[in-house]
Formats: structure tokens, C-alpha cells, sequence
């Protein structure tokens, strides 16, 4: 796609002056004058025209996907087959956060030019990085043309970078190793049986159905179903603090430690599960892996409008099966504090995520206590730049 400027107001006036005057005087400098004015013109528009039709720039990112606070290279290449001189092309080129910075090209025609730019990935999410436009005008300065490049950006997946937090408590009765090894031995839950082999314990042989059937048959008992590890993440835009790119750092929190929680619950015999709400809603789960899990929170765009007190209220009813649940914020009020409360009084242990740059904040610390109160755990989360 090519866009046209063009400042021939100045030009065309001299030009018909010129005229005037050679055909008023007679004067055959006027009319070399103006012939050579014209020939100009023609140059400078067939430049332009041969420069922007033969402009081919190409451009693809080293890698797909990167971590936040990691560098990525877009490897480049153009190439110009323009015979008349044009002034040297310039290119407008977004870097990973979108901002557009420009870069000039000289001695382009008839060559092929390969160069990197290092785009530093410096917030979660999807970017495009390359070339947004070229511009190219002729010596004169007459004619502008900006051509848009079809292939000359390409997708960036920033994901969040995980740290380390401590392990989620569960309720008492789900820790796992000591459940199982129970439950495989309450002979009062068969699930099925099976022929004997060696090693199976004796008080699990079904006497009655061995001698009917001529053969030792063994009980089957269910295996147990540990209690998961529930995560909810505010998915609604985050508090404005009036600074984009502490706003940014904050979403880019919430992310991480969501990745973070999960990571850590992946280790874990336990289940997890954080869904993600929002014009897209999915419900992540620990099976999918981690890098699936992550490409998701890469992709969101907390475009949720129901306010986190009322989507934690309608959660409350997944807490009897529930053994761990992580609850990541940047916003608290007495409604949430509520709804927490309840949350642990219902069986599992809760544990607030609370993402703020002033975990002091006076307003904060009644709210901060009454959890305490009610035995729901607070972590502090300080947002951080790449």
C-alpha cells in the first residue's frame, strides 16, 4: 500500500511564470528555464515512483516467544532496484511496547542491506515488532511516497517470568501421600475386582468370589481425589495510579505471580485450576503445562467488567472441593475481605496475593488485619520493571 504527497504548488507557479514571461518576451532562457524546471519535476516523480514500486523490505523475529525483561532480535532485510537517486529511505519501526522510532537507510539502491534491531521485551503480552512504514522522497524534496511493508513484522509473545513464593497450605486430610496410602486400604471401597498376582496383600483377596469362580480374585479399591489448588485472578483492568508504565509493571505482577502459583502447584500431586475471565474466558488447568498455561496469561487482556468481589462470591461454591485457594489482586476492599472470610470458613486455606507499590498504605491495614482475623494468609507483591 503506497500513500502519496506531493508539494508541487511552489514549483507549478514558478513553472507558469517561466512560461508567461518566455512567451510574453520571447526570451529563449525563460523557456530553457522552464523546460529544465519541468524536467525536474518529471525526474523527481519517476524516482519516487521507480523507488517505492522496487522498495522490498522483509523482516522475522528471531524467536516467537520470550520471557519478560529478555531481548529479542528482528533480522531484517532490504533492498531497492531504483536506478534514478532518491534521498535516503526512512523507515518507521515499532519496538515491543508499540512505540515507533525511525531508522534511515543510505546508499539502498541496487543492494541488498541486512541489519538486527534488539527489541527489549519489557512488558507480558502480544507485540509486533517491525516496520510499520517506509518513506521515500526524491532529492528535490516534491514528491513523498509511504509504503507499508506486507511482511515486515511479525507476532511477539512476552511471557511472564515466574519466581519463587512458598508452598500453598491445604486443608487438614489433603496432604496427599497419607490420603492415598488410606484409601488403598479401606477394604470397605472396592471399585472392581481382578485376578490375584503375586504380591497383593491377603486382606484385600475377595474370598467368596474366589471360590465361586475357582480362582483367587483380588478387590480393586478407587484412588482417592486430592483436593485441587483453586487460583483466582482479578482479571478486571487495574487500578489507574495515573503513570502507563507503573500500570503496566502492575498487570505484568498479576500475571506473574498467577504463573508463579501455578508453577509451584505443578510440582504438587494436587490439581489446580485458575480461570481466566474476560471477552475470552478459558479455565486453565496444571495438566495443560506450563507453557500452554503460560501462552494464555501472555494473551490476556483484563477486559473482565464484573467487579473481583462478585466473581469471588459466585467461586464460593467450588470451596467444598477445594483444598488451597490463592486469591491475586491489586485492589482490596471490605467486600473482597468478606467474601475471603468466608471463603476460609467453608474448609480450605486461603492465601491473598495483594499486588501494590505502598504495602504500608494506612487505608489498607484495617482491611489487612481483619484477614488476619479471620485466618486467611497475605503475601505482599511489588511490582518491578524488566
Amino acid at each position: 500500500m503506497r500513500t502519496w504527497k506531493n508539494r508541487l504548488a511552489g514549483p507549478v507557479m514558478c513553472l507558469v511564470m517561466l512560461l508567461v514571461a518566455a512567451f510574453s518576451t520571447g526570451s529563449v532562457l525563460f523557456l530553457t528555464a522552464s523546460a529544465l524546471l519541468f524536467l525536474c519535476m518529471v525526474a523527481a516523480w519517476l524516482s519516487v515512483l521507480m523507488a517505492s514500486g522496487t522498495l522490498e523490505i522483509t523482516g522475522k523475529m528471531d524467536c516467537q516467544t520470550v520471557q519478560r525483561g529478555d531481548t529479542a532480535m528482528l533480522k531484517m532485510q532490504a533492498r531497492c532496484r531504483a536506478i534514478l537517486p532518491v534521498t535516503p529511505v526512512v523507515m518507521d519501526v515499532a519496538d515491543a511496547r508499540g512505540e515507533v522510532q525511525q531508522i534511515r537507510l543510505h546508499d539502498l539502491k541496487g543492494r541488498v542491506t541486512d541489519f538486527e534491531l534488539p527489541f527489549h521485551a519489557a512488558h507480558v503480552g502480544v507485540a509486533h515488532p517491525g516496520v510499520m512504514s517506509a518513506t521515500v522522497s526524491d532529492l528535490f524534496g516534491l514528491f513523498t511516497v509511504k509504503v507499508r511493508p506486507q511482511d515486515a513484522s511479525s507476532e511477539l509473545l512476552v511471557l511472564p517470568a515466574t519466581f519463587e513464593l512458598d508452598k500453598l497450605k491445604y486443608a487438614p486430610g489433603d496432604s496427599g501421600l497419607e490420603t492415598m496410602a488410606r484409601a488403598t486400604e479401606d477394604v470397605n471401597n472396592p471399585a472392581d475386582v481382578r485376578g490375584y498376582q503375586p504380591g497383593d496383600a491377603m486382606k484385600k483377596i475377595h474370598w467368596k468370589l474366589s471360590l465361586r469362580k475357582g480362582e483367587l480374585m483380588v478387590r480393586r479399591f478407587e484412588e482417592p481425589v486430592l483436593a485441587d489448588a483453586l487460583v483466582l485472578m482479578d482479571c478486571s483492568s487495574p487500578p489507574e495510579i495515573g503513570h502507563p508504565e507503573a500500570e503496566a509493571d502492575m498487570r505484568d505482577a498479576l500475571l506473574e505471580t498467577a504463573a508463579s502459583v501455578m508453577e509451584q502447584a505443578a510440582r504438587t500431586d494436587h490439581g489446580a485450576r485458575l480461570p481466566l475471565l474476560g471477552e475470552h474466558p478459558v479455565e486453565l488447568d496444571k495438566g495443560m503445562g506450563m507453557p500452554l498455561i503460560l501462552e494464555h496469561l501472555s494473551r490476556m487482556d483484563f477486559s473482565e467488567t464484573d467487579k473481583f468481589e462478585r466473581v469471588l462470591l459466585l467461586e464460593t461454591r467450588r470451596m467444598r472441593k477445594v483444598g488451597a485457594t490463592a486469591v491475586i489482586s491489586a485492589r482490596l476492599n471490605s467486600r473482597m475481605v468478606d467474601v475471603m472470610i468466608r471463603m476460609r470458613k467453608m474448609g480450605p486455606y486461603v492465601r491473598l496475593y495483594l499486588v501494590t507499590f505502598t504495602p504500608d498504605d494506612p487505608a489498607m491495614l484495617p482491611l489487612i488485619s481483619k484477614l488476619q482475623r479471620g485466618m486467611v494468609e497475605v503475601c505482599y507483591v511489588t511490582p518491578m520493571p524488566a
